[in-house]
């Protein structure tokens, strides 16, 4: 909106200084100063407004023994990474941008689901909250709307998508291009699914979720402005997207926002985001990875997300098979999610989440250097 109104007076007052509005990193830095003074202003009262509802995390079985005594703390406070990041984003981004609609659109459905997840186990006290296979329904539904904009509104975006918008790249590969053809939409559906699932199970310590979550978004804030820019991108030999470099000042934005919902969730947590911000935001990843043509880079950018989801799998499979050939379950893990895991072994939480940090800027450095190294 700030986009159109800086043209608008620029074109009919020419004051000086309203050209900067068409720069897109003078727009990112912005939207990523406005969403974290948002989060910092509506976080304590948003909190209050909880606490004063007793609207407070419930023991999980699956967690250790030593998370009961966070029970009672304030969820949901996903609203407060999605007010932070969708009004800056309606405000410095390209309101008109296919890009920016979709990224959006994803990120608010997904943001609904979990919200009546939480709503429904918090407010409704139902152990289970929305039953499992509702939430995939709803994950598959929205990956199925944005493939199917993809696939069958091609036009809907600028300059060569329409060319492109079946096809992904491949991280490490130089010249190889993969056309997924009538197959895009059920993949982009796992797609979504899988991302927004991962990102949730990764939600179970204080500072974890909203951490990395945030260095994968300046990762991304970093791609998808090269994607948009030609020069860049026929330096780096990767398509060019014009008008994907919105999707930079959307990262920005998710950026200011998780980095003012940490200051209320790092350790020991104010507030937890609930299913309500941990599927918004695993929507959102995928979402710009798709829109951007990164999907395989997901394993790598997102490598935090994927080995606590492959911990899962991994232990539940693990576990049906010894029991139905030795009578008894057996476990690879002390306890999964893969954070549990070394909570079980004695690491304290904070040196955990430090770590899960570091091995999320090392694997945000790998997936930039990707873009060089093929």
């Amino acid at each position: 909106m700030l986009y159109y109104l800086a043209q608008y007076l620029e074109s009919a007052f020419q004051p000086p200084g309203f050209g900067l509005f068409r720069f897109v990193t003078f727009r990112a830095a912005g939207a990523a100063i406005t969403a974290l003074m948002i989060a910092l202003f509506i976080g304590p009262r948003i909190i209050l407004a909880l606490r004063r509802r007793h609207i407070g995390e419930q023991g999980k079985r699956e967690a250790p023994k030593s998370h009961m005594a966070k029970a009672g703390t304030p969820t949901m406070g996903g609203l407060i990474v999605l007010l932070s990041l969708i009004v800056p984003s309606l405000l410095w981004c390209d309101v008109k941008s296919a890009y920016v609609i979709l990224a959006v659109v994803v990120t608010v459905f997904l943001g609904g689901v979990g919200f009546l997840d939480d709503y429904l186990k918090v407010i409704r006290k139902l152990p289970k909250g929305l039953i499992g296979r509702y939430k995939i329904i709803g994950q598959l539904a929205i990956g199925f709307v944005l493939g199917g904009v993809i696939y069958f509104f091609p036009e809907w975006f600028p300059g060569n998508f329409e060319r492109l918008h079946t096809y992904t790249t491949v991280p490490f590969v130089k010249d190889l291009v993969i056309d997924f053809g009538w197959m895009y939409i059920p993949i982009t559906m796992f797609v979504v699914t899988a991302t927004s699932n991962a990102v949730n199970l990764t939600d179970g310590l204080d500072g974890l979720a909203i951490g990395t979550v945030s260095i994968v978004a300046l990762t991304l804030a970093v791609i998808t402005y090269i994607s948009g820019n030609a020069v860049a991108a026929e330096y780096l030999n990767i398509p060019y997207l014009r008008g994907a470099e919105e999707l930079a000042i959307f990262c920005a934005a998710l950026v200011g926002a998780g980095l003012g919902f940490l200051w209320y969730n790092s350790y020991p947590a104010q507030i937890f985001m609930g299913d309500t911000g941990s599927l918004a935001l695993g929507g959102a990843i995928a979402a710009i990875m798709i829109l951007v043509k990164k999907e395989y880079m997901i394993p790598v950018l997102g490598g935090v997300f994927f080995a606590e989801s492959l911990s899962v799998m991994a232990q539940v499979a693990y576990f049906k098979y010894t029991r139905k050939r030795f009578g008894e379950g057996r476990r690879i893990f002390r306890r999964a999610p893969l954070h549990h895991h070394f909570e079980e072994r004695g690491w304290p939480e904070a040196k955990i989440v430090t770590r899960f940090y570091i091995v999320a800027i090392l694997l945000a450095i790998v997936g930039v250097v990707t873009l060089k190294i093929r």
